[in-house]
């Protein structure tokens, strides 16, 4: 198993930026794909981005395309979500969460693919 720690989430402007960091310890993350999910107060955890274990291939929710990057850095065992152009509506709390071994690409969006989650970062939107 392996253990997953966000971090860098926090108050922020309308319009404004924030860079969440994931660090995995316990085990590598090897072949296994990553993914950000996020969940606002009252809601279902919903999917917001992931990236395949080699970094080649990447996808997004619709409603953060073109403002949120995910990048990983396997060296260092990391994770990252750029996020731009922050809307109160993008506030919540993001997890990040390592995909099952075997899970499907095609998957990726599904929070049953991931096996291990970390425990969160608040982000914060103010208008």
């Amino acid at each position: 198993q392996v253990q997953l720690a966000e971090s860098g989430g926090g108050p922020v402007q309308a319009g404004g930026s924030l860079r969440l960091s994931c660090a995995a310890s316990g085990r590598t993350l090897g072949t296994r794909a990553m993914g950000w999910f996020r969940q606002a107060l009252g809601t279902e955890r919903e999917f917001v981005a992931a990236i395949s274990w080699s970094g080649g291939s990447t996808v997004y929710d619709d409603s953060v395309k073109g403002r949120f990057t995910i990048s990983r850095d396997n060296t260092k065992n990391t994770v990252s979500l750029q996020m731009s152009s922050l809307k109160p509506d993008d506030a919540g709390v993001y997890y990040c969460a390592a995909g099952r071994y075997g899970s499907r690409w095609s998957e990726s969006k599904n929070p049953g693919a991931y096996g291990d989650w970390g425990q969160g970062t608040q982000v914060t939107v103010s208008s």
